[in-house]
């Protein structure tokens, strides 16, 4: 039977913990959902504060110090929080992706600095960063050998090294300036080949968002076509081919089951970057397509986005007191009732830690939404 739209869209929902809260340690949850955005030190926790019941953000705090869960660059290029079990099939996964992203970059390559000057720096950059160290830190410990071209290197290194962000400061246990550590050897284990880490991460992949495409897929991670396809024919025995709604082919885990179509999906407010807005083929699975510009702004920005439904209805930002929400299109008055609750919930979430969260961001919102203008409505939320 081939599953709807509707379908596939509710069951990422589901393996994202955006139909139901459950209540489980953090680090479990961030493994059953694979991965979250990260370049924002706040989305993490306002990810789990939607996903997790009863989520206590000194849970996550500690799990960050313990290095239970880690913050590293790894797929598309940008940071992620993993669990910390996970990190070294995702990087080996990636190295190759995050590693020609740098040293194959103009910016790189116009200083003169070739590839092996990179990795010959590897040694000692793990030693150095055996102590946490700042990233003004480091360059400093590269200028007596790079010069002026210090800053190029050490760009390159913290994108493809195995480096993690260290926690410093509150109120989302990442502040400035970034500090780092490099990542942990595992005792007597053998470096993870590519190949079984594009499986581990296809897998884990599969478990948080499929059924999905190769190109779904791609999209999430940036990996080649062909890497994805000897993965997919290497797991053969565990991933299943579906038919899909569209022309692609779609993959998921044998065994495993997608919602009825008429699963209710209850209101969510995800954060800015929210890993399932960017795990599927563009616009992405619960993306109008004509939202899709006020939602993902040219320079790449996703802003927070209300889910309705099941589907991307609008936006929010912390204002003076509380939330706005911002509707692209009529929303009913039992939805809105349950939008302003969760709103009010989160208001007073955000209220201990950060009460103007994503404060930077909030040109977007003075720029207007001319395209839906007269058809949506704004509501404000006191907290």
């Amino acid at each position: 039977m081939t599953p709807t739209a509707r379908q596939l869209a509710l069951a990422t929902l589901d393996r994202q913990l955006l139909l139901r809260r459950q209540r489980l340690d953090v680090a479990d949850a961030v493994r059953r959902i694979c991965a979250l955005q990260a370049q924002t030190p706040a989305s993490p926790y306002v990810a789990l504060w939607n996903r997790v019941d009863g989520f206590v953000p000194e849970d996550l705090d500690a799990a960050f110090t313990e290095r239970r869960i880690v913050k590293a660059t790894l797929m598309r290029i940008t940071l992620h929080a993993v669990h910390a079990e996970d990190y070294d099939a995702y990087r080996a996964a990636m190295l190759s992706t995050l590693r020609a992203s740098r040293l194959y970059d103009r910016r790189f390559t116009a200083t003169g600095l070739t590839p092996a000057d990179a990795d010959a720096v590897l040694t000692e950059l793990a030693e150095l960063l055996r102590s946490p160290r700042t990233g003004a830190e480091v360059e400093n410990r590269l200028k007596a050998r790079f010069g002026e071209h210090a800053h190029r290197m050490w760009w390159a290194l913290r994108t493809y090294a195995p480096v993690h962000h260290v926690p410093t400061a509150g109120p989302w246990s990442f502040g400035q300036p970034n500090t780092y550590r490099a990542a942990p050897t595992p005792s007597g284990a053998a470096p993870r080949e590519a190949d079984e880490g594009v499986q581990q991460l296809l897998l884990s992949y599969l478990r948080a968002f499929g059924p999905a495409s190769a190109q779904d897929f791609a999209r999430f991670t940036l990996l080649t076509r062909p890497a994805i396809s000897q993965a997919l024919q290497q797991l053969s025995e565990q991933v299943v081919r579906l038919p899909g709604p569209g022309r692609a082919a779609l993959f998921d885990l044998a065994g495993a089951t997608l919602p009825a179509e008429d699963t209710p999906a209850p209101p969510r407010l995800l954060p800015m970057w929210d890993s399932t807005l960017l795990s599927h083929a563009v616009p992405g699975r619960f993306m109008p397509l004509e939202y899709r510009p006020l939602v993902v702004r040219r320079n790449g920005d996703v802003l927070p986005c209300l889910l309705v439904d099941g589907e991307v209805a609008g936006v929010w930002r912390a204002t003076d007191g509380g939330l706005e929400l911002t509707a692209f299109r009529t929303i009913g008055k039992a939805a809105w009732r349950s939008l302003t609750e969760e709103a009010e919930r989160l208001s007073a979430f955000l209220a201990d830690r950060d009460p103007a969260v994503y404060r930077r961001y909030g040109h977007w919102w003075d720029k207007g939404f001319p395209a839906v203008q007269g058809q949506g409505t704004t509501v404000k939320v006191s907290r």
